[in-house]
């Protein structure tokens, strides 16, 4: 059997940056595309405001940070899941005309979307969500009980059906590219290590429990959460819950 050539290398060739030529030749700098936006018919649910000030110090959540994967299956309150949306991808600030984020995204851009797989959360139906930062609420896709289809897609992680959300962040690559042309995978990339990164400390800061997950099957993720792997690409998640 002839072994495939690595893509890993060449993509990382040919997105190289090179004195003198910082953008790919003839990119057309144009508007970035807009936010996603669903059916105005579809369910919301308006989540509780974010605390802002006080919680446990930041030094104290860092020495805290572990990843668990052994969750009791318990329900979440909607109060921590508006927390940990708003500490990883709500909105913060607003500058210039620019509604600012939690975390950092490259060019001020953040392509990476938010879909939620709930399995156990109080006061919310199980099924797929979709979190709106800029009105800080959840758009409901789907209602039905998703847990074991995602661990088949997670390669068996059982864990995702015992944690009360699995988070399944989606990037819009039209976001970043229209800026970044072929560059953007690997800010997308960057922008996902820091929404995982911000998400566990997150999860620390509210007493549960979290794993980073990078092992799935790409498609059937996707297909779970309803976007089409190829203009919005799957490409990190998240398991969260009590521990």
């Amino acid at each position: 059997m002839k072994r495939a050539v690595p893509v890993g290398p060449e993509f990382h060739e040919a997105t190289k940056y090179h004195s003198g030529r910082a953008f790919a030749p003839g990119l057309q700098m144009s508007p970035a595309p807009p936010v996603t936006v669903f059916d105005a018919s579809l369910p919301r649910v308006q989540l509780p405001a974010p605390q802002t000030v006080d919680g446990p110090g930041i030094w104290t959540t860092i020495a805290g940070r572990r990843s668990f994967r052994d969750f009791t299956g318990r329900p979440m309150t909607i109060a921590q899941l508006s927390q940990l949306l708003w500490a990883i991808n709500g909105i913060t600030a607003h500058h210039g005309g620019f509604a600012l984020r939690a975390c950092a995204s490259a060019g001020g851009l953040y392509p990476i979307d938010t879909y939620l797989v709930i399995n156990a959360v109080e006061d919310l139906p199980r099924g797929v969500a979709f979190y709106e930062p800029h009105e800080h609420r959840l758009c409901l896709l789907a209602e039905g009980d998703f847990s074991r289809e995602l661990v088949r897609a997670a390669l068996g992680q059982d864990f995702c059906a015992t944690a009360a959300v699995v988070l399944v962040w989606v990037a819009v690559v039209a976001r970043s590219a229209w800026k970044y042309s072929d560059r953007a995978y690997r800010y997308i990339y960057m922008d996902a290590g820091h929404l995982g990164a911000q998400g566990q400390l997150a999860a620390e800061a509210l007493g549960l429990g979290s794993v980073n997950i990078g092992a799935f099957f790409d498609d059937e993720v996707a297909n779970i959460v309803g976007v089409d792997n190829h203009q919005r690409i799957v490409v990190y998640m998240m398991a969260v819950g009590p521990r």
